[in-house]
């Protein structure tokens, strides 16, 4: 048996995922972390530190520094500075302090939708005005529309949010798309915090990952890029990310604002990271081949189903389905009412969507899908 076909018993385990619906029989394909067991790299090194039996207040080891930076390297080559990492316990708040650390109470904030519901809310709790740029479907991808978003620009506009690969919708953007927001970004004078959480969640292997940091060194001084380890390897629950800010005036303002509310990363976090980051690629090589059947799979499956489309994607296990023509009030409710539990598309920006997580045994999707296809059947 492929390990990730196994099937891990969550419920009783204070899993947000799977507390979510009780003892009702619905299937959570909802929230994005996945059912696989983390890899035996990151179990055994977390075994280690707790053997050792101390837990004190931790520094973020120049291991882990290197690792990242040797990464980047030699995934991208990007090449940071060490002094440009900023540790964070999650991408949500590396969202919210770009926001506090950038322009003024009343400033503009722009943000694609649908998207990230923190996108959304990170603007306001910061008391900053949200300005939302439509996607655009192009040729089968979502991507955002790029005159939209330069006539949606006010005067008073400091930050741009933005995600690559796209949550949802899997978009992989291509160099030529990231250079013109680079330059957006540039004649416009705006900060670009560029959440690239699913980066080595790549499903097609001749479509790279880009961080658009990456493509000029100087313009890469208006950046701020998010990345972390926790949804590839499944360790969201050790609250371990990072912000890359290669400017330092920036950088200041960045750990101004965090200073005395976001707290550090903890110890196992940062252990958990190091051995993923290190130890765990074979690991993730295995699971991007188990979610490549999954996803291939779902759109075969739900484009049968009638009133449901999902167009092919590039990155992450969280498909994004169209369910407008399904003529139901709440798509969400109607299937959560079949046993199968997805997140709504209202919560993203769209309510004609629903978003379901596919990073699950294989046998859990193929009865998603079935509940799924016999409810709209049964209609």
């Amino acid at each position: 048996m492929d390990k990730f076909d196994r099937s891990i018993d969550r419920r009783n385990t204070h899993s947000l995922k799977w507390e979510k619906y009780g003892d009702r029989d619905i299937l959570p394909l909802w929230v994005a972390d996945t059912d696989f067991m983390a890899s035996p790299s990151i179990i055994e090194a977390l075994h280690d530190r707790i053997e050792h039996g101390v837990f004190g207040y931790t520094l973020v080891s120049d291991q882990l520094v290197k690792t990242v930076v040797d990464r980047l390297q030699d995934r991208y080559q990007w090449n940071i500075k060490p002094q440009w990492l900023m540790w964070i316990p999650g991408m949500v708040s590396g969202l919210h302090l770009a926001c506090r650390a950038t322009g003024e109470i009343g400033s503009g904030v722009i943000s694609p939708n649908p998207i990230y519901p923190p996108f959304m809310s990170a603007p306001k709790l910061s008391d900053r005005t949200l300005i939302s740029v439509p996607m655009s479907l192009d040729s089968g991808r979502w991507v955002l529309d790029f005159d939209a978003l330069e006539n949606s620009i006010t005067a008073d506009c400091r930050l741009l949010l933005f995600c690559n690969p796209h949550n949802p919708g899997g978009t992989c953007y291509r160099r030529e798309e990231l250079q013109r927001l680079l330059e957006i970004c540039e004649h416009y004078d705006l900060i670009l915090c560029s959440d690239e959480i699913h980066c080595d969640l790549i499903l097609e292997p001749d479509t790279p990952h880009i961080p658009v940091a990456s493509l000029d060194s100087e313009l890469a001084k208006r950046t701020i890029t998010l990345m972390a380890p926790s949804k590839t390897y499944n360790i969201a629950g050790l609250a371990c990310s990072f912000a890359i800010i290669p400017d330092a005036k920036l950088r200041a303002r960045m750990m101004r604002v965090k200073q005395g509310i976001v707290p550090e990363v903890n110890l196992l976090g940062l252990t958990a990271a190091l051995a993923a980051y290190r130890d765990s690629e074979e690991w993730n090589q295995q699971q991007l081949d188990y979610l490549r059947g999954n996803r291939d799979f779902l759109i075969e499956q739900i484009n049968r189903i009638p009133g449901l489309t999902l167009h092919p994607f590039e990155a992450t296990y969280l498909a994004w389905i169209d369910a407008s023509a399904l003529e139901v009030a709440d798509a969400a409710a109607f299937f959560e009412e079949a046993g199968v539990g997805l997140s709504p598309g209202r919560d993203f920006g769209d309510p004609n969507f629903v978003r379901l997580n596919f990073g699950c045994p294989r046998a859990t999707l193929v009865e998603a899908v079935n509940r799924m296809r016999a409810a709209v059947a049964a209609r």
